[in-house]
């Protein structure tokens, strides 16, 4: 079913496109330091411990009996539970079920925006908008402390709806800033950048927080301060992109106000019509969410492998990081020059083939052997950005012209709604096998899956039943 909406053009100057590029890029490399910084590395261990101080609090007002072991019996702090509209849960646990509500919660947002986004077209307005409530958020988190977790839950929440919205939006400028051909590379700049600009802002607050001593603060202290730097960064260069960027689709709606929401809900539900009639591009997004499913996975639970089956240290596990930061950037390039000659599915395939190589090599890491798991790293910063920016590019190839919003809030909705499957996988088998080199290396069957199922998408057919220009090289 082809799209009667005109689709966005890109300017016809080639220099008016490198500079609308240019800015682009800056959001994935501004918005980067919320993944790396406040979630990846410095949230889930100091929400914890603000839940811990919570516990705490509570044993010290009401004794023991507000903190008791499994059984009813002794005390053991590890088991203290903090509660929320009378539902009581080990503090422990606030990381995964804050991850989980978040999620929700952008299941139902992203996509109402995404319509709004495509029928207003407005992008630009949306894109700060959310990405100023993130980053706003962000910031706030500085004053997370002295056990106040319900702020930093809410807090979280409303950074992550910033973060997913804006991804989206900002996703959808990429079909009006380059034409068929310079997509791919424009995407795999755009990753690669993020991974840079991520690893920057990393690597700049990791060396405060480990010379906090030299400064006076306490740990605390320093993590506050890197969640302010990571809001502030946020905010600071996603003005580069706002100055840059324009509308190149005129808006297919004139409503205003309080309409603009309702005729939202109007236009999500032709797009989850017309999305039927594209099974080709339904098929591609289906093998996106699998393997995505694996990425995602591999990323999340590196740390845990290092640590628990590999015995590295915390500082082995800092620098990992680093390095997957580092070359990603590299490995972002690389696809993006690849996909010009080769076209972006043959290197995906190529890519979803490396990600089984760098599992089985994970299987083989040594304990205690650091270099062998930094290698790793660099095995996973080769593949990682780029097989996610050429997923990015080519999807833009097969959505309809006028919906690139809403298409991609389906592709960031499906994503986050199967990201459970992946860690579901590594947990289960690690649990039955007593391993996590039998749960590494089990993570292949997503890329084995997703490897037949791209295989099997007959792109040009699917680009033609979009309404789209196929590239030169596919």
């Amino acid at each position: 079913m082809t799209s009667t909406l005109p689709g966005p053009q890109p300017p016809a100057d080639p220099a008016q496109r490198k500079r609308e590029q240019r800015g682009w890029y800056f959001y994935d490399w501004a918005n980067s330091a919320f993944y790396t910084s406040v979630i990846t590395v410095f949230g889930a261990l100091y929400m914890s411990a603000v839940a811990a101080d919570a516990a705490r609090a509570d044993v010290a007002r009401n004794g023991p009996a507000a903190c008791t072991g499994p059984d009813g019996g002794e005390n053991r702090l590890v088991d203290c539970d903090i509660s929320v509209f009378g539902l009581a849960f080990p503090a422990g646990s606030l990381w995964g079920y804050l991850l989980a509500v978040a999620t929700m919660v952008q299941v139902l947002i992203l996509p109402i925006a995404g319509a709004i986004a495509d029928r207003s077209q407005r992008k630009k307005a949306i894109l700060a908008g959310f990405a100023f409530l993130g980053a706003t958020a962000s910031a706030l988190l500085f004053f997370v402390d002295d056990g106040r977790w319900e702020l930093g839950a809410v807090l979280y929440i409303v950074a992550n709806i910033g973060y997913g919205a804006s991804i989206v939006t900002y996703y959808a400028f990429l079909p009006g800033i380059a034409t068929p051909d310079e997509r791919d590379d424009v995407s795999a700049k755009g990753w690669a950048f993020g991974y840079l600009g991520g690893g920057v802002a990393l690597a700049l607050q990791l060396a405060f927080y480990l010379g906090r001593d030299m400064v006076g603060v306490s740990e605390s202290t320093a993590v506050r301060i890197c969640y302010l730097a990571s809001g502030l960064w946020w905010a600071l260069f996603t003005l580069i992109p706002l100055r840059r960027l324009r509308e190149h689709q005129n808006p297919h709606g004139g409503e205003t106000g309080m309409r603009v929401l309702t005729a939202g809900f109007v236009e999500l539900k032709q797009t989850f019509k017309a999305a039927k009639a594209l099974p080709l591009t339904l098929g591609f997004l289906g093998a996106y969410l699998i393997y995505t499913d694996g990425i995602n996975t591999v990323v999340s639970v590196s740390a845990q492998y290092g640590t628990e089956e590999l015995g590295f240290t915390d500082q082995v596990l800092i620098a990992t990081v680093l390095v997957i930061q580092f070359v990603a950037y590299i490995g972002g390039m690389l696809h993006g020059f690849a996909a010009r000659r080769f076209g972006a599915k043959k290197v995906i395939l190529v890519s979803l083939g490396v990600w089984v190589l760098v599992l089985v090599y994970a299987y083989f890491v040594e304990e205690g052997q650091a270099l062998q798991f930094y290698a790793l790293a660099v095995g996973i910063g080769l593949v990682l950005g780029g097989t996610n920016a050429l997923s990015r590019s080519l999807y833009s190839q097969l959505i309809p012209p006028g919906k690139e919003a809403q298409f991609y809030s389906l592709y960031e909705v499906g994503e986050r709604g199967t990201s459970w499957l992946g860690p579901l996988v590594f947990a289960g088998v690690g649990q039955a096998t007593g391993s996590f080199r039998y749960a590494i290396i089990a993570l292949v069957i997503f890329f084995v899956v997703g490897f037949v199922l791209v295989a099997l998408v007959p792109v040009r057919r699917a680009i033609a039943a979009a309404g789209n220009e196929e590239p030169s090289v596919l």
